[in-house]
């Protein structure tokens, strides 16, 4: 499994948000134009659940396997 796809996961699982770090949310492409802003070197938990709600809806999350 790669790091993007750990990445994807760990965003998904939606049990961290809060320490969801800025710089590795910025690395998620999406097909809408978002306002991404830090909260000290973390991300904000509402924008972390609002890439995850946007890689469900266009289908974004890697194949990992089971």
């Amino acid at each position: 499994m790669s790091k993007f796809e750990k990445l994807i996961l760990k965003l998904l699982a939606a049990n961290s948000d809060q320490n969801f770090e800025f710089t590795d949310l910025t690395k998620v492409n999406v097909e809408e134009i978002i306002n991404l802003q830090p909260k000290g070197n973390k991300a904000k938990p509402y924008q972390v659940k609002q890439v995850g709600e946007l890689l469900l809806k266009y289908k974004l999350i890697p194949d990992v396997g089971a």
